[in-house]
């Protein structure tokens, strides 16, 4: 969806940059499209249908004396039975059956708090006629995007960045005390981005515009408490909480797929899934989907986050659990020639082949399917990373995923470093995070430093791989559902001790939660990461990149960096000198994607410096 609020002009005239915005969305919707437009408030939607009939996607409004409340959703509302029979039980008059109607209803019933009733993965708008308000919102854990940009007397939104930059009003432009999150995208906070003055909703608030100012509700967050189940009832308890997330997110009248690594976590999703369709039709069947690269058997080495490849194990775990399964196997061509398309998929500097990878596989998704259910997220939340066994790394103080290893952000120009003061600006992230730890009184000094860095995991990387899901998947209008986000599993296994999480090893309660369901090729299976390509010309071509860029007097990036030293890295890069951990479990060429990344989206999207 898309949106543009003036509380100072009329906008009737304005249509036709409403339209503009509204199909710049074309990807995200491809089976209805609605234009609204009052003298104040324009609304645009592209709807996907993935339940009942393409109508109930759209829009809903409400006529009353003192003006017109509109409603527009993104998203999937998975509690929207329960919705609808309080909404009803309250008073409230339901014209038809659609979610939207629900929702404007249930507005109606109990204004922007209504918001706290919703369990789904959702970006929402409701402009409220009747007192000039605007109110964004968007889901607990942040799936769905939604991005606005204020200015003197009105507002532009939009699910992605384009929207917005559709509009003549909003000027592309750089904010330099960004350019560490460009160059380490692992480093934001929620709600920021790298384009001055445009800010995302950040996840579980509902932010209120107004002719006289802004302001935030956060209407969700984590709460501490002591767990008193044993080892046992809690991983009864757990396996119960994401049969029934998954059971939620399965409800849909559209072809249904699953990505199978066959790692624990997305084989879990597809095995309660599978078993759930079986319920309801034993002749059920349920399409999963895996990715290899050509290159594998020449250039395929293990490491510590991916020691082996998934497609054996993928497919294991098919046969296992019976999904009908498909393995894409993809070239180096394949990956390099949709890295663009992935950056346009963004609008902000991509991950170059990680997004790659993913963009294919869900390209082959949608070709059967419209809906998807991802085993992401586990990581996160049960401890899933090699960092946090090394009582080295967790004890550091600092993010643990960033490793000693050198950082780009650290060869900019004297002036831009004195700007954006990259290490400076890196504590004050890592300070403000643990202001906001949910502190429990009375646990040991482990545990109390275990639950800050499952914080800081929950607020800063979590964001950066769902937001790669959802951008790669709407991409080919295909919703990808993510069961372990449910808020109720969240708050369930929030405040499971690490001392239950991790015995029996690495996400050792949830194989515990799920040893009826996962093959023995999954349970014994160490932790692999999504996989990257593996290839020493793809490396090499980056490298080339990279020394381009540095020496272009003619890039945007020209004079932000500083040229000597970056070459001195490019060169260790290139003599595999480089020493330290490096974030992501990447290879040390890795490091340069986000350099190549932010030249092309500068150049792409001719983004100033301000």
């Amino acid at each position: 969806m898309v949106g543009w609020i003036d509380f100072r002009r009329d906008l009737g005239d304005q249509g036709d940059v409403l339209y503009s915005m509204t199909e710049a969305l074309r990807h995200r919707g491809p089976d209805t499209q609605d234009v609204w437009l009052s003298a104040q408030a324009g609304i645009g939607h592209r709807g996907l249908a993935t339940s009942g009939s393409p109508d109930d996607v759209r829009p809903a409004r409400a006529e009353t004396d003192r003006g017109v409340v509109y409603v527009a959703h993104a998203g999937e509302v998975f509690n929207g039975d329960e919705l609808r029979r309080a909404v009803e039980a309250a008073g409230g008059r339901l014209r038809n059956r659609s979610t939207a109607e629900v929702l404007l209803q249930a507005f109606l019933l109990w204004g922007p708090e209504f918001v706290d009733r919703i369990d789904g993965t959702f970006g929402l708008a409701v402009w409220d006629g009747r007192d000039r308000r605007l109110h964004l919102a968007r889901d607990r854990m942040g799936i769905k995007p939604l991005y606005y940009y204020a200015y003197p007397g009105g507002v532009l939104f939009a699910s992605e960045p384009k929207g917005v930059i559709a509009n003549p009003r909003f000027e592309a432009r750089l904010e330099l005390s960004a350019l560490p999150i460009v160059l380490q995208p692992r480093l934001s906070l929620p709600g920021e981005t790298p384009f001055k003055d445009l800010y995302e909703v950040p996840p579980a608030h509902v932010v209120t515009f107004t002719e006289s100012g802004t302001s935030r509700r956060r209407y969700w967050e984590l709460v501490s408490r002591p767990h008193h189940d044993t080892f046992d009832v809690t991983a009864r308890r757990v396996a119960e909480l994401l049969d029934d997330a998954v059971r939620r997110q399965l409800v849909t009248d559209v072809p249904l797929g699953a990505m199978l690594s066959g790692g624990v976590d997305s084989t879990s999703v597809a095995a309660l899934a599978m078993r759930a369709l079986r319920e309801e039709d034993p002749d059920r069947e349920l399409d999963s989907y895996c990715v290899r690269f050509e290159s594998d058997p020449a250039h395929f080495v293990a490491t510590e986050l991916r020691p082996d490849v998934d497609a054996p194990y993928a497919a294991a775990a098919a046969e296992f659990i019976g999904t009908r399964h498909t393995t894409l196997t993809a070239t180096l061509q394949d990956v390099l020639d949709v890295i663009p398309a992935t950056r346009r998929a963004r609008d902000l500097p991509g991950w170059g082949q990680f997004d790659a990878s993913m963009y294919l596989i869900f390209q082959q998704i949608r070709r059967g399917s419209t809906v998807a259910l991802t085993g992401e997220a586990a990581d996160e939340i049960f401890g899933g990373y090699p960092y946090f066994f090394k009582p080295e790394v967790v004890g550091h103080d600092g993010f643990p995923w960033l490793g000693d290893g050198p950082k780009l952000s650290r060869f900019l120009s004297p002036e831009l470093l004195t700007a954006a003061d990259a290490a400076e600006g890196e504590r004050a992230r890592y300070s403000e995070l643990l202001s906001r730890v949910p502190r429990l009184p009375g646990e040991s000094a482990e545990e109390a430093r275990m639950r800050e860095v499952f914080f800081l995991g929950l607020s800063g990387p979590l964001s950066v791989i769902l937001d790669r899901k959802e951008r790669m998947s709407m991409a080919h209008g295909l919703d990808v559902r993510v069961p372990f986000c449910d808020h109720r599993l969240v708050e369930y296994v929030w405040n499971v001790p690490w001392a239950l999480k991790s015995q029996g090893g690495v996400k050792g309660l949830l194989k515990a939660a799920m040893a009826d369901v996962l093959p023995p090729s999954t349970a014994g299976r160490k932790k692999s990461a999504y996989p990257h390509v593996q290839n020493p010309v793809y490396d090499q071509a980056l490298i080339r990149e990279a020394a381009w860029i540095v020496g272009d007097k003619e890039s945007p990036l020209s004079g932000m960096f500083d040229g000597e030293g970056l070459n001195g890295l490019i060169e260790q890069i290139r003599a595999n000198a480089v020493r330290g951990e490096l974030p992501g479990g990447s290879n040390q060429a890795a490091l340069l994607i986000q350099l190549v990344e932010m030249r092309n989206w500068m150049d792409e999207y001719q983004v100033s410096l301000p």
